[in-house]
């Protein structure tokens, strides 16, 4: 028993003399040798220790370490996409550790390292492919605070690279998700100044002179996007909106013709071209840009219910015209005709309605359309759906 325990006391004293203590010189002749796991593994010991904690030198090492760690692992994913991230915060952790080094000892420096006066403005690209990771995952609080950070590194100093207002975009996006709406246009505004030719920065920047009723601004932003971007097809999808939203249907109108529709092969574009023709209920070319859309983008559930609300309108415009016709004579070959199509029609929507529902099983504007739709036909699909009604309504 008493030989037990002795060889119990020289593991616990073994492991005790073996375990890593804290030593900023071995996390410098790791980063020496450019090997920054185990530099990052040594430095993260020092920063949690009492003493050292204290030393700026001790948080520039940090930064130097994380930020060619960063370096590193994000060079490796932008030659192989398949490549695994392990340090996904070292951007962050970087800016940190330089802005901690700074707030200890601004003057601090070490052989072959930056300095946090240097390292603090060339972070950004990296905050900025973190931060969109981030709101990728849809984390956006994390996003919104790596974000900041991005932000505070570019605006330290006349950027080396500039990011033509893309950092500023991703940072008012964020605040978006986060119903932040407030907060949101000043970095629209930002973006528009660094010479952003992002169109969603424009559209979202009319949005918000809209939001307030003031045509007035909202005319401006859309001028300049038209000057900035004469061709793109969000532009001319903003003027067309604007001016519904003025009330010119005519310009609109007009506006809305002029689009060369054929040329379009952006998904969402389609989508937002063809929600005007449904405003027109133009609902053929309505049809024809969301097949489109629907080939280039399939199992979109905005497509498919789009798709599904064109041929129920058609199919109910058509039955419309054949109980007028129906009135004079039941069987007039054109009243027959009518009822035909108008079935065809009803037949599709069902179809589109169905594969939208597989996406979105509880969305209640479907699920009354389909119902309404599988009443007029006579389907026993109807009690199916109406008991999936009053389920999801909370009216069982």
């Amino acid at each position: 028993m008493k030989r037990a325990f002795f060889l119990i006391l020289i593991a616990v004293c073994v492991a005790g003399a073996t375990a890593q203590k804290p030593s900023l010189n071995k996390a410098y002749n790791h980063y020496y040798d450019k090997n920054f796991v185990k530099a990052k593994e040594a430095i993260d010991l020092c920063v949690q220790d009492e003493k050292l904690s204290t030393k700026a030198q001790t948080w520039l090492y940090k930064g130097n370490i994380c930020y060619f760690l960063a370096n590193e692992e994000y060079g490796a994913k932008q030659k192989d996409t398949t490549y695994q991230i392990v340090y996904p915060d070292a951007p962050v952790e970087a800016f940190d550790a330089f802005a901690k080094a700074q707030e200890i000892n601004a003057n601090a420096e070490a052989m072959d390292m930056l300095t946090s006066k240097e390292a603090l403005p060339q972070l950004y690209p990296l905050l900025l492919v973190r931060g969109v990771d981030l709101l990728i995952a849809k984390d956006y609080a994390g996003a919104k605070t790596t974000l900041e950070k991005s932000i505070a590194s570019y605006e330290m100093g006349t950027p080396q690279y500039p990011m033509n207002g893309e950092i500023y975009y991703y940072y008012a996006y964020a605040l978006e998700m986060l119903n932040m709406k407030d907060d949101v246009r000043p970095y629209y505004e930002k973006a528009v100044k660094d010479g952003s030719t992002n169109p969603y920065v424009y559209v979202r920047l009319i949005e918000s002179y809209k939001a307030e009723d003031n045509p007035t601004m909202a005319k401006n932003v859309l001028d300049n996007a038209k000057a900035k971007l004469p061709s793109n097809t969000g532009i001319a999808l903003a003027e067309v909106d604007y001016y519904y939203w003025m009330k010119d249907s005519v310009k609109a109108r007009n506006l809305l013709d002029a689009i060369p529709s054929y040329s379009i092969t952006n998904p969402d574009e389609l989508v937002n071209l063809a929600n005007c023709y449904i405003k027109e209920k133009r609902y053929e070319e309505a049809i024809r840009l969301l097949e489109k859309a629907n080939g280039l983008s399939s199992g979109n559930f905005v497509v498919l219910y789009n798709l599904g609300v064109c041929e129920y309108s058609l199919s109910e415009q058509l039955f419309n015209q054949y109980n007028k016709l129906a009135v004079f004579n039941p069987d007039d070959a054109n009243a027959v005709q009518h009822k035909h199509l108008s079935d065809e029609h009803l037949k599709n929507a069902a179809g589109y309605f169905e594969k939208a529902r597989l996406i979105e099983p509880e969305d209640l504007n479907l699920l009354n359309t389909l119902r309404a739709i599988y009443a007029r036909q006579q389907s026993p699909k109807y009690d199916e759906i109406d008991a999936i009604i009053k389920r999801v309504s909370g009216n069982e």
